[in-house]
C-alpha cells in the first residue's frame, strides 16, 4: 500500500498547474495531523511548494527542471476554492491600459477575502483586500478601466478617462457607464461624461 506521502503526490498530479492542496481538501486519505504532517514533508524535500499558512502547490515540470506554478493561476485557483473575487491592481490596470508606462514590480491581487501574502518560489504575491467596487464588472476592459482610475484618483481622472475612451470598445464604454452606482460618487460624476458613442 501507497505511503499518505504517495497518495497525496498522486491527487496532487491530477489537478491542474496553481491548485492549492490544503490538509482540509486531502482529509480523505488521512487524519488531520497525518496529513499536516505529509504535507510540511514533501514541502521540505521540494516535491511541494510551501504558498501560506496551510496551503501548498505543486511545482510545474519544465525544461530544465522546476518552476513554481505561475502567480495568476495559482491566485485564480485560490479565488474559486475559498469563492473570493479577485482582480489585477489598479497600478497593473493602469499599465495594461496604457495610463502608466510602470510595470508593477510585484505581483499585487485586489481580492474580497484578508488581505495576505503568498510564496511562490522566489515570488512573493500579495493579495490586498479591497473594497466592492473594485470589482466591478472584474473580468472585463471596463473592470480594468475602474481599477485603473480607482489607482488615477481624482486628481488625474479626467486625464485618465481620455485614455480609457481611446481604448476601451463602445460595449465597453456602455457597460462602464451603466456600472455608475456601484462606484465611488467621484468616479460616477467623471464616468457620466464618457461619450458611449461608437
Amino acid at each position: 500500500m501507497s505511503t499518505l506521502s504517495e497518495r497525496i503526490l498522486n491527487d496532487a498530479q491530477g489537478l491542474p498547474e496553481g491548485a492549492p492542496l490544503t490538509a482540509k481538501t486531502l482529509l480523505h486519505l488521512g487524519s488531520r495531523t497525518a496529513v499536516d504532517q505529509a504535507l510540511s514533508r514533501l514541502a521540505r524535500r521540494g516535491r511541494l511548494l510551501r504558498a501560506g499558512r496551510g496551503l501548498y502547490v505543486r511545482p510545474v515540470e519544465a525544461r530544465y527542471g522546476q518552476r513554481a506554478p505561475s502567480a495568476d493561476k495559482v491566485v485564480e485557483a485560490i479565488a474559486r476554492q475559498r469563492g473570493e473575487s479577485i482582480a489585477s491592481s489598479g497600478a497593473a490596470a493602469a499599465n495594461a491600459l496604457g495610463l502608466s508606462p510602470q510595470v508593477p514590480m510585484r505581483a499585487v491581487y485586489l481580492t474580497s477575502g484578508p488581505s495576505r501574502q503568498l510564496r511562490l518560489g522566489a515570488q512573493v504575491v500579495e493579495l490586498k483586500h479591497a473594497p466592492h467596487w473594485q470589482f466591478v464588472l472584474a473580468n472585463r476592459p471596463a473592470g480594468e478601466a475602474i481599477r485603473a482610475l480607482g489607482w488615477a484618483g481624482p486628481e488625474r481622472a479626467d486625464e485618465a478617462l481620455q485614455v480609457i475612451k481611446r481604448r476601451l470598445s463602445a460595449s465597453e464604454r456602455k457597460a462602464l457607464v451603466a456600472a455608475r452606482a456601484q462606484l465611488p460618487s467621484w468616479m460616477a460624476d467623471r464616468i457620466s461624461t464618457l461619450n458611449t458613442d461608437g
